[in-house]
């Protein structure tokens, strides 16, 4: 039933409620895990102008390496991975990565919302909102 699966992961985050989930998913199903994190994008001068002209490769590196830790001491043997860093606004990224790799399935978490997430709209809800994936969001208790 499901052959891509998309995971959007935020490494800075120590409760990773929809890691076990996808595991268990792409287990069931046989199904690719497309692991990925985003990382800011630091495009406008205003903001560019304070960082060296190569902080966007570092960046991206270092959260590569970072994916590939992570995937490496949570996602068991067997299972296929795709390690993707996306460069820009969460949710955005999340979407076009997912027409991208042709994803049949997103998995994300999402934590209890603030006051401010009913105004803003975290990004796990702009991702249910804007996609034409399929999307299971994985609530905190």
């Amino acid at each position: 039933m499901y052959e891509h699966i998309l995971l959007p992961v935020d490494l800075d985050e120590k409760k990773q409620l929809s890691l076990p989930v996808a595991v268990d998913y792409a287990k069931a199903f046989g199904a690719q895990l497309h692991v990925m994190t985003v990382v800011p994008e630091f495009g406008m001068s205003i903001i560019s102008q304070y960082f060296p002209g190569n902080s966007d490769d570092k960046m991206i590196q270092a959260a590569q390496v970072a994916l590939k830790d992570f995937t490496k001491k949570h996602i068991p043997e067997g299972i296929k991975v795709q390690h993707i860093v996306g460069q820009g606004t969460v949710y955005q990224v999340i979407i076009e990565t997912s027409e991208k790799i042709n994803a049949d399935l997103i998995i994300m978490g999402a934590h209890r919302p603030d006051l401010k997430d009913y105004l803003l709209g975290p990004n796990a809800a702009r991702v249910v909102r804007h996609s034409d994936k399929s999307v299971l969001v994985v609530r905190d208790k």
